[in-house]
């Protein structure tokens, strides 16, 4: 076996050996991980392990001699490292930026001052530029203070946009959650800052002193001359005597307002005034009917305490003109007390002898406030939009879910399933519509109408439904109260109106008859004599009759012929309504059509004769189309 060639031996094509004995070639690993950062390495050996000759160089070293241009004699010049990148939380750390400011806030219950000024100190971080503002606590200033607004980034204007420090100078207003703060001076640190940031300072301001706390390093001396008036005597002359009044407050003009009802008690041992509310039962208002503890009440105040608490706090004679007295509380006129206007309609009869024997007033009469309810508002439904039924669109105006109408269960249970057919001719101008036939049919379970038109071959019309199930109105009735067709509207003779198009009744079925014998009271003596009539006329012979319909129809004559040979042939024969109202059963649209299976099906339930020749005729005259067949004609050839 050779081994590898020894050192001196040119590395060329055919000089060298190859180790037969030789079963490593793995590469050295030449990436690294240090810190979570992936590293690169410089091979150290080559394939398998052995020993590299010389040393090789990286990718990137590789890279930058393939694009290094000779142009210099030694070589380009090396670029400069890069300066060390430094985040913001490690640059700006524990760098704050320190503003004094104020804002104004407004007094609106005191004599005393108007508005107070409160100095805060502005905290900008530089880290995350968030900001905070927090007030310097003052020793028993009885205000809450510290920290108003913790650190956060704050929002300058609607568009999301926050304040930097670039935002902030001397001697500028910026408004934070609607409060305005004026910014008067900074610290050392925070000038420095913005100078070195090219920011041109305006000068420092003073900071602005508050008017009340600079009143109150002044002490107040004042006088006061007693008066002469003797409390005691008034005490021992008018104790236990109180005058009472009944007031409403109307405050029904304001939101939720309402109008309450109090008693008004007058102490005339020192001219205080008691106010008190009067509760209901179940009222919902908590148990407190005190609304004004006793005490004197100011009428007429000086210029100076016009802005003065009238509910709390002591007030004195040097913050009223005027105070109220017995005579100020008229019976009939209003009265104002503490910014609520009361109406006086009622005292007692302690009051009234007391007004009759002080100011001579003996006629103070009871007011009646109470208020009439007002009528009811007449609930109306909308106007009626045509669409379904009345009753139906009627039910979305009584309920938010709206319910189906109520039916009559006990009429659909005993009228089921019957139905009562009349034969119409529809009234048109148009000569085409003259010849046009139509089948109405009355539900009784649900007094719906449906409309069905017989097709006619080469008519040019296209028969089948006309109208489906619906209740039909009576021409002239309102949309509020309308009046649907019932059966006895339908007689022959009788005109009837669908949707603007006008139907006369030619005939009727044996159904119709029948029914009509059995509620004889509800048909009027008109729709009566025409059922006396058609029962004549069929009874009579018309041959005048039967020859002009021979030559104007003559298949109309060939198939009253073919169903009277059938009659005449028959024997044994199922009762024809028994037939009729299998058919009707089937027929859901009562078109007086059937699809040919149906039929055949029905016929062999009760042994018809199909295979009959003239039977198989009368199915012929009987069909309409492929698919239909009149059972009204084929079932009046098997009657008994």
């Amino acid at each position: 076996m050779m081994s590898n060639p020894v050192h001196g031996l040119p590395f060329l094509p055919g000089t060298s050996f190859k180790d037969s004995t030789k079963t490593a070639f793995h590469r050295s690993q030449t990436l690294g991980y240090r810190n979570g950062y992936a590293v690169v390495r410089r091979p150290t050996v080559g394939i398998g392990g052995d020993r590299l000759q010389v040393s090789q160089l990286s990718q990137a070293e590789l890279d930058e001699l393939a694009s290094k241009a000779p142009v210099l004699a030694y070589g380009q010049p090396k670029q400069a490292p890069r300066a060390e990148f430094i985040p913001a939380y490690v640059a700006f750390d524990k760098k704050v930026l320190k503003f004094d400011a104020y804002f104004q806030e407004d007094v609106p219950l005191s004599t005393e001052e108007r508005y107070r000024i409160r100095r805060v100190n502005i905290y900008y971080y530089l880290e995350d530029d968030s900001m905070s503002v927090i007030e310097p606590v003052v020793e028993n200033s009885g205000i809450p203070q510290g920290k108003l607004i913790k650190r956060q980034r704050l929002a300058k204007n609607d568009r999301g946009d926050h304040y930097h420090w670039k935002d902030l100078n001397r001697g500028i207003n910026i408004t934070i959650y609607g409060r305005t703060f004026h910014i008067v001076d900074c610290d050392k640190f925070t000038q420095v800052f913005l100078e070195s940031q090219g920011i041109e300072l305006n000068p420092p301001e003073k900071m602005a002193l508050d008017p009340y706390t600079e009143l109150r390093k002044q002490p107040l001396r004042k006088y006061v001359t007693p008066t002469d008036f003797d409390q005691l005597k008034q005490f021992l002359t008018f104790d236990k005597q109180v005058l009472r009044f009944y007031a409403i407050w109307d405050d029904t003009d304001s939101m939720f307002g309402e109008c309450r009802t109090y008693i008004i008690h007058y102490y005339l041992t020192d001219d205080t005034v008691e106010i008190r509310e009067v509760h209901e039962r179940n009222d919902g208002r908590d148990p407190f009917p005190l609304l004004m503890s006793r005490q004197r009440m100011p009428k007429v105040l000086v210029e100076n305490a016009k802005n003065f608490p009238r509910c709390v706090l002591e007030i004195s004679d040097k913050e009223v003109l005027e105070w109220y007295t017995a005579k100020d509380f008229i019976v009939g006129k209003p009265l104002t007390i503490l910014g609520r206007t009361f109406f006086i309609y009622d005292c007692d009869p302690f009051t009234r002898q007391y007004y009759k024997e002080k100011f001579g007033i003996s006629d103070l009469p009871r007011i009646d406030v109470s208020k009439k309810e007002p009528p009811p508002v007449k609930q109306e439904l909308p106007p009626y939009n045509g669409y379904g039924l009345v009753e139906d669109s009627a039910q979305n105006c009584f309920a938010l879910i709206p319910k189906a109408p109520k039916k009559d269960v006990i009429k659909m249970l005993m009228n089921e399933n019957k139905v009562l057919r009349y034969l119409a001719a529809l009234e048109s101008p148009i000569p085409e519509d003259k010849d046009r036939r139509f089948v109405f049919s009355y539900f009784l379970a649900t007094d719906m109408i449906s409309i069905f038109e017989p097709p006619v071959r080469n008519s040019g019309i296209i028969g089948g439904k006309y109208l489906g199930r619906t209740k039909v109105v009576k021409p002239g009735s309102s949309v509020e109260n309308p009046i649907y067709y019932g059966p006895s509207d339908f007689f022959i003779g009788a005109v009837i109106e669908v949707f603007g198009h006008q139907f006369v009744i030619l005939d009727t079925d044996d159904c119709v008859l029948k029914y009509m014998e059995r509620n004889a009271a509800q048909y009027s003596p008109e729709a009566l004599l025409s059922i006396q009539n058609r029962g004549r006329k069929q009874e009579a012979p018309a041959p005048e009759l039967d020859n002009q319909q021979t030559e104007e129809d003559p298949g109309v004559q060939e198939l009253e012929a073919l169903i009277d040979t059938i009659q005449k042939q028959g024997k044994d024969r199922p009762c024809r309504d028994n037939i009729c109202k299998m058919f009707q059963i089937y027929d859901k649209e009562a078109s007086g059509h059937v699809d040919r299976e149906t039929f055949f099906k029905i016929c062999d339930s009760f042994h018809l004769p199909v295979d009959d020749s003239l039977v198989k005729e009368l199915i012929r005259m009987c069909s309409h189309g492929e698919d239909k067949i009149d059972y009204y004609n084929f079932v009046r050839a098997f009657s008994n």
